[in-house]
């Protein structure tokens, strides 16, 4: 029987962002699946949008063996800290080196992991794992959309295969995806030829959803330039907020020959380059957004939905920053609600005092944010919940969800959603939670850039994006850069950065 070892491990990093991702974020696993080690990582990744689930049922289809070390993640934030990278990697390795005889080995990661003492989290745990296994033994992961690739990465694996929908609808058919290219490699015992280029600008999260132009257009492109000379090509648009080298967007394909491979990651990285111009779009100040909601919401007949997409816990934000409700606030929003606003002491406060009182609280604005505070105001609690959900929509794919003691806190005619722990407001399920119908509200405002789209999009009247203080900006030539790549644009069409020095900062 073919021998697969299979694991995963996937941060996002924002090396701007206030807070580390510690082993104890693993455990719990935020918007990911809590820590699962040994057999259980098989019990927990079934019928979920993980990579690793469509990997796992792909390959029992196939009657392979599965040797499963550990799977974990983290929401978004700033690097991961040493002893978190170690002590999971140090399992993962263990996992590996104690199955046996192996045919094989498949990773789901994210590919924007960045430590406290390693610039490329996932290029260091490739070359680990290839260390283990030896040069002849395919090797394969899945990556995220948002992907940071490196050359390291890209030589220790013998395939890299990303998502290609944000919101990412498609993590599990990516898993799926990522074993049939291995049972490839098995069939033919032959590798591919490999092929990568790197894209000469940063793309903002905003423009890279693939629901619109031209992200669409280029995937559309990417799936009919695949064939038996070319099995594998994928597009990562990058994570625009970590600050070293290899932060950016990437092509790479796999081809039956060297030359197959060339040409068709040639082809896609200029199709995008060509492109340039189109990844932007409007974004709005929190008090134009909102009063340009309210005077749509006069005359639609579904929720206006804003993307709060600088506070976005999927991109490293905290989640907890509160100039978006200020703003609903000052203008008097009506039929108005907003969340997930991440703060366990005000969540605390609610249920001790209980639902239908009234309780003074400094909201918020705990994660030192320029330009954001706590918002210290009186509230009526309208709800109260333990957290604990299912997340059906597209996006979580059915996920069971904690988001720790949790409130719907009311202010004038606007509601709040209020958690103990963190996770991007992408399922109508994390408004009902509290005891809010998102569709029967004139306004929403989500914590979350592009993924919220998946299970909003359908009950949207409008889409706006705002901009208020947040650790993400929408706009990616305003972070302080000072260690990506010579010559690439720090925005579309922006200028071309020019590195100070090349210290290693570790944040």
């Amino acid at each position: 029987m073919t021998r697969i070892a299979v694991g995963g491990f996937l941060h996002e990093t924002n090396t701007f962002a206030p807070t580390k991702a510690t082993y104890d974020d693993f455990v719990h696993g935020g918007g990911w699946p809590s820590m699962a080690h040994g057999p259980d990582v098989l019990k927990v990744m079934r019928k979920i949008n993980v990579g690793l689930a469509g990997f796992v049922e792909a390959a029992e289809a196939n009657g392979w063996e599965l040797i499963p070390t550990i799977s974990c993640g983290a929401s978004p934030s700033a690097h991961v800290t040493e002893d978190a990278f170690e002590r999971i990697v140090k399992e993962m390795i263990d996992g590996i080196a104690k199955a046996g005889p192996l045919d094989a080995v498949y990773l789901d990661l994210h590919g924007a992991m960045v430590t406290e003492h390693l610039d490329d989290g996932e290029g260091e745990i490739l070359a680990r794992v290839r260390k283990v296994i030896g040069n002849d033994l395919p090797l394969v992961a899945s990556l995220d959309l948002h992907a940071n690739v490196t050359p390291e990465m890209v030589e220790h694996a013998d395939a890299l295969i990303a998502y290609r929908t944000y919101p990412h609808v498609d993590m599990a058919d990516t898993g799926r995806a990522s074993a049939r290219h291995l049972a490839l490699l098995l069939k033919t015992r032959q590798r591919f030829a490999k092929a990568f280029r790197q894209l000469p600008f940063l793309i903002p999260i905003s423009w890279q959803c693939t629901n619109d132009q031209p992200t669409k257009g280029i995937y559309e492109k990417l799936a009919a330039m695949e064939s038996d000379a070319v099995p594998t090509l994928s597009f990562a648009p990058g994570f625009p907020a970590a600050d070293f080298e290899h932060c950016g967007p990437s092509v790479f394909a796999y081809g039956r020959t060297q030359a197959d491979a060339d040409s068709a990651a040639d082809k896609l990285a200029a199709l995008i380059a060509g492109h340039e111009d189109d990844f932007d779009g409007r974004i709005y100040s929190p008090d134009d957004g909102i009063r340009h909601a309210m005077e749509l919401a006069k005359t639609a007949t579904r929720p206006i939905i804003i993307a709060d997409t600088q506070d976005n816990p999927g991109a490293g934000g905290d989640s907890d920053t509160t100039g978006m409700l200020r703003a609903l606030v000052r203008n008097n929003a009506t039929r108005a609600a907003t969340g997930v606003v991440y703060d366990p002491q005000s969540a605390k406060v609610a249920h001790a005092a209980g639902v239908g009182a009234t309780v003074t609280l400094a909201l918020g604005g705990k994660s030192g944010i320029p330009g954001d505070a706590p918002y210290k105001e009186t509230f009526i609690v309208e709800q109260l919940s333990d957290g604990k959900f299912v997340a059906p929509g597209p996006y979580y794919g059915g996920r069971d969800m904690d988001m720790g003691p949790s409130a719907c806190l009311r202010i004038g005619d606007v509601r709040v959603v209020v958690s103990s722990h963190k996770a991007q407001l992408a399922d109508q399920a994390m408004y009902r939670y509290v005891g809010i119908e998102p569709t029967e509200q004139a306004i929403l405002v989500n914590k979350s850039s592009v993924h919220f789209r998946a299970d909003f999009e359908p009950i949207a009247e409008k889409l706006l994006i705002c901009a208020a203080p947040g650790a993400m900006p929408a706009d990616t030539a305003s972070l302080p850069w000072t260690r990506l790549r010579r010559g690439i644009r720090i925005k579309p069409n922006g200028p071309a950065f020019t590195p100070a020095n090349t210290s290693r900062s570790t944040g």
